[in-house]
């Protein structure tokens, strides 16, 4: 019977992205613990206006107090993540964790999105987060307290998240879905799969990179609250915790942390809250960077 620990020494994580962000934020949390972190990831070479490449994340990892392991490809491609999981087993003897990480983003409108974007979207949104774990799963099933761990929102279906931007909000619920069913489909097997989502607005590069992004990010947290999160929710039983759709705050108040202030990037000013979330589960104090919420 899995238990939960209060550390991820030793585990094992293979991780969709990570080069930066959120994901290397997780992944840095968890090396803190001594944990083993493969990243399959695109950026094998320096993105001209982003920081961080899969090598440096793994080296990051590797400084931490963690095990790293740099796998370079694309989560769209069978081929790759198959490469990505028979890597991590090789390297590490199995594997404990994945964390659907990689996601694309685009908020245009539907006749603004042309195809080409939106199927990227959907392919590694949803697919990716789909192909990931079920590769996976002939080793999770084989692990002590298997987690699958999905950066998606909760399922709300208030109209007006599908009318902001349709194409997103699609392959964002796709990538909530694999979470219904993965925790439905592999109970038996005591995987638990669970969704975290921010909160907030966290300060990356993607949102930065948004219109509008920097005015946003003055109402944002860091990454590590996030982080913070994920390793509440990666350490808990796998049989029990399992099938749920956790905000950073609701998955840290489950740990017990209630005071957040020092993950504020500017503690004076109005956290803005991220999208997809119901005003019940929005930061107190908070204002939306979606027009008419």
């Amino acid at each position: 019977m899995s238990t939960s620990t209060t550390t991820l020494n030793g585990k094992t994580i293979l991780m969709s992205g990570g080069s930066r962000g959120i994901g290397l934020a997780i992944a840095l949390r968890a090396a803190r613990d001594g944990a083993n972190i493969a990243i399959l990831a695109k950026t094998a070479e320096p993105h001209a206006h982003l920081e961080g490449t899969v090598h440096t994340a793994v080296q990051d990892i590797n400084d931490a107090g963690g095990q790293g392991l740099a796998i370079v490809g694309d989560v769209r491609k069978d081929e790759d993540i198959q490469r990505a999981v028979d890597a991590t087993v090789e390297e590490f003897g199995g594997i404990d964790i994945v964390i659907n990480n990689a996601s694309a983003i685009n908020l245009s409108p539907t006749p603004a999105l042309d195809m080409k974007r939106f199927d990227l979207m959907h392919q590694i949104n949803m697919r990716g987060a789909f192909a990931l774990p079920k590769t996976a799963y002939p080793h999770l099933k084989k692990a002590e307290n298997p987690h699958i761990l999905t950066l998606s929102p909760p399922l709300n279906l208030d109209p007006k998240w599908a009318g902001a931007h349709l194409g997103y909000t699609m392959a964002k619920y796709g990538m909530s879905m694999t979470t219904l069913g993965f925790a439905a489909e592999f109970a038996a097997d005591g995987i638990a799969a669970n969704s975290l989502w921010p909160a907030s607005l966290i300060h990356t590069a993607a949102i930065e990179n948004l219109p509008g992004g920097e005015a946003m990010l003055s109402g944002a947290r860091t990454p590590d609250i996030v982080a913070d999160a994920a390793h509440h929710m990666l350490t808990q039983p796998s049989r029990t915790f399992t099938g749920k759709f956790l905000t950073d705050e609701e998955a840290l108040a489950d740990a017990g942390v209630t005071d957040l202030t020092g993950y504020a990037i500017n503690p004076d000013h109005p956290l803005t809250a991220d999208i997809f979330l119901t005003k019940d589960r929005m930061p107190e104090g908070s204002f939306s960077p979606i027009p008419g919420q």
